[in-house]
């Protein structure tokens, strides 16, 4: 495991925290910090705009070809960017979806058509993406989904309905999983379509949560259009391209939530040193649990990296989200504690402290993304090799 970076890497390192400090000092000073999770309402304009700007200087989609707007950076610096990019406190990434999510997907399946026409516009921050997943009777269970698509006259025809829709009701396009051939069940019969989200035919629906916020959405499609040549991979064949998004899900961006939580934690610790929390054993032996495990992400976050190289990530990334999701739950509750009766104090709603939107917003960690049960069901056939369970 490689617990070091080499000075080329750190010559890197230095390049990207130079030009986030200088960024981050003069009209983007106010984003410092904000529009993360719980606070995703945030300064959307100026945020596009910062979208713009990682855009101009190639730190958008820096892992990806030159040719398409990156820098082809090695895994490692893109670890160090979203490392560099916590600790300056860079506000939370509009761009998220399309960069993280879509770009390399189209990268690994797309054609060279879709690859210029969504690609440039991604890489530049110029087009934002959400991701159209999640329905009411298909989100851990994702293979039964019902929206429908057909292609009539040159365009592909999509009805039905998503929900949990991050980004919504900012983006430019969706990236649908939907059942293209009449009759198809479960995995068979799906094509992941790119669709227009500013059209006749699309109706979004923010979900309003009790912090006044609703960074997702429902999203009703009734006869809304895209042109045919907007499937990725082939008609029917949406499940392969759908888990290779997900597979991207887990990518370099790790060690940077982890600074991020590493921020939380020092602003916890800073309460508790101040309040006296700190001098109970108990809160204090919390405390340094709470730090443990960050060095035990950490760690574990560098030995899957260590082993970029190999085809598939082994057995043990398999752990990180049930792990991470837990650990940062937990990190929630201990604020709240640590705070005391001050944790139930606030003017309003849009008036919540950064700890508070930490306890609100940590109660879904082991929902989102595969919840803890879905996720221990996949450590058990996947990597411990364990059969289903008959049903």
């Amino acid at each position: 495991m490689r617990l070091r970076f080499s000075e080329a890497d750190e010559a890197f390192r230095r390049e990207a925290a130079a030009w986030l400090d200088a960024a981050l000092a003069g009209r983007f000073a106010a984003l410092r910090g904000r529009g993360g999770p719980g606070d995703e309402h945030a300064f959307i304009e100026e945020r596009r705009a910062w979208e713009r700007e990682l855009g101009a200087a190639r730190f958008c989609c820096l892992g990806w070809p030159a040719e398409w707007g990156g820098r082809g950076a090695s895994l490692v610096q893109q670890v160090i960017f979203h490392e560099e990019y916590a600790r300056a406190g860079g506000p939370g990434r509009l761009g998220h979806i399309g960069a993280g999510l879509l770009g390399p997907t189209l990268l690994a399946f797309g054609t060279d058509a879709q690859k210029r026409r969504f690609l440039p516009p991604i890489a530049r921050g110029e087009e934002i993406w959400c991701q159209g997943y999640s329905e009411p009777n298909a989100g851990s269970d994702l293979a039964n989904v019902q929206t429908r698509a057909r292609l009539e006259g040159g365009s592909w025809i999509v009805s039905g309905q998503k929900v949990w829709t991050s980004w919504a009701q900012w983006a430019d396009w969706c990236f649908v999983l939907c059942r293209s051939e009449a009759g198809s069940q479960r995995h068979r019969g799906l094509s992941y379509l790119l669709v227009p989200m500013r059209q006749p035919g699309i109706e979004v629906r923010p979900i309003v949560q009790i912090t006044g916020d609703s960074e997702f959405s429902e999203v009703f499609f009734d006869g809304a259009r895209s042109d045919a040549e907007n499937v990725v991979g082939a008609p029917g064949d949406g499940w392969k391209v759908a888990m290779g998004t997900l597979a991207f899900e887990r990518g370099a961006s790790t060690l940077g939530q982890q600074l991020q939580f590493q921020n939380e934690l020092e602003q916890v610790f800073a309460i508790a040193r101040q309040n006296g929390a700190a001098a109970d054993p108990v809160m204090r032996q919390r405390l340094a649990q709470a730090w443990m495990g960050l060095q035990i992400q950490r760690y574990t976050a560098l030995r899957t990296l260590s082993q970029a190289q190999r085809a598939e990530l082994p057995r043990e990334a398999m752990i990180t989200k049930l792990f991470w999701a837990s650990w940062h739950r937990e990190l929630g509750k201990l604020a709240m504690d640590v705070l005391g009766a001050e944790a139930e104090i606030a003017d309003a709603p849009q008036q919540l402290t950064r700890l508070q939107r930490l306890f609100l917003f940590s109660r879904a960690d082991t929902i989102y993304a595969g919840s803890n049960e879905i996720q221990r069901n996949l450590i058990a056939e996947r990597a411990l090799g364990l059969p289903r369970e008959p049903r």
